[in-house]
Parts: structure tokens; sequence; C-alpha cells
């Protein structure tokens, strides 16, 4: 598979719905288990199906990121922040399937239903108060770790944006350099397309 500088365009749209998807399903988690107010039926309303659209997301994203040319890291960058960099990009993807399906098997432990909009889901566990018990906090504790896992790749794409200037983050905001303008440049016609 050839090299490119940039992502594929479709993975670099996904990769920003994902990212404003997630900051919002944490939002909502974090207000929707914090309050008891009439907005708590809203926010559950929100949550389940924007966890499902994640997760459809996330599958789409995976197939394109595995049939589709990839930027190279820099070549500057030491080989401990290329690996933690593969890291954290395979633990997120990890995150991002595991956590719509916790939440599922979750209220499927619990008995609520799956809804997507007047489809109602299977449940994916039985019925099981063990395990509802253990899926609960198990979906805190992914929550938690994938809001660390996103701060910390936006920390990473920021020092490469703001300090590095290498290209890296560039190659998923879709910007490019212009080239530079010399006197002569457009001499070959096949320079002018």
């Amino acid at each position: 598979m050839k090299q490119n500088n940039t992502f594929h365009p479709a993975l670099r749209v996904l990769h920003w719905v994902m990212a404003a998807a997630i900051m919002a399903m944490l939002f909502i988690g974090v207000a929707m288990v914090s309050t008891v107010s009439s907005l708590h039926g809203l926010l559950v309303a929100i949550h389940k199906p924007l966890g499902l659209m994640i997760l459809m997301l996330v599958i789409v994203r995976l197939w394109l990121r595995f049939s589709t040319a990839k930027p190279a890291l820099p070549a500057t960058l030491p080989a401990w922040q290329k690996f933690l960099a593969h890291l954290s990009h395979w633990a997120l993807y990890v995150m991002m399937l595991a956590q719509p399906l916790i939440g599922w098997a979750m209220l499927s432990a619990a008995g609520y239903p799956v809804t997507l909009g007047h489809v109602v889901l299977p449940p994916i566990v039985p019925l099981s108060n063990n395990a509802y018990a253990i899926l609960r906090p198990l979906h805190s504790l992914v929550a938690m770790a994938l809001f660390i896992t996103v701060m910390l790749h936006l920390a990473a794409a920021l020092y490469h944006a703001l300090i590095l200037r290498d290209g890296v983050f560039s190659s998923m905001a879709g910007a490019y350099k212009r080239k530079r303008f010399t006197p002569g440049a457009l001499d070959n016609p096949a320079d002018a397309e």
C-alpha cells in the first residue's frame, strides 16, 4: 500500500466526527449519572443511540484504516515515541469498541431494552444482577480510561502541531503546505494544471 502525507479524507472526517461524539458522550455520561433532575431521561435518550452510532462508526473507521494508505510517522521521532503513538491508537480503538459494547451488555444484564429509533435491539448478555454488578463499574472505568487517553492524544497532537511542526497533526487535519512560487516555475505547461 502506498504512503500518503495525509489520511484518507473519509478517515479524517470520521476522526473529527468521532472526537466530537466521544467527548459529548463522556460529558453526557457524567451528567447523566450525577443528576436526578428531569434532564436525566433526556440525557439517557441521547446517550444510548450516540453510543450505538460510535460503535458503528468505529467499525467503519477500522475498515478504512486497514484498507487505505496511512502517512508514516516522521523519521525524526524516537522509537519509543513511535511505539507509544501506536500503542495509544490501538488503546483508543479497543476502548471505542469496548465501551459501547459494555454499555449494551450492562443494559442487557439489567433488563433494559436498547433501542435505535423504534427498533429494539436484542440483548447481548442474559439478564443477570451479577453481570450488571460487574459491567456497571467497568463502564465507568473504561469511560475514565478513554477520557484520559483522549486527553493524552490531544496533548500529543498539540505538541506535534505547535512545537514540533512535523506534519503529524496536519496529516489528520488535512492541512497541506503551499508550494512556494519561484520565478520560472510555470515554464513547464504541465505545472499549470
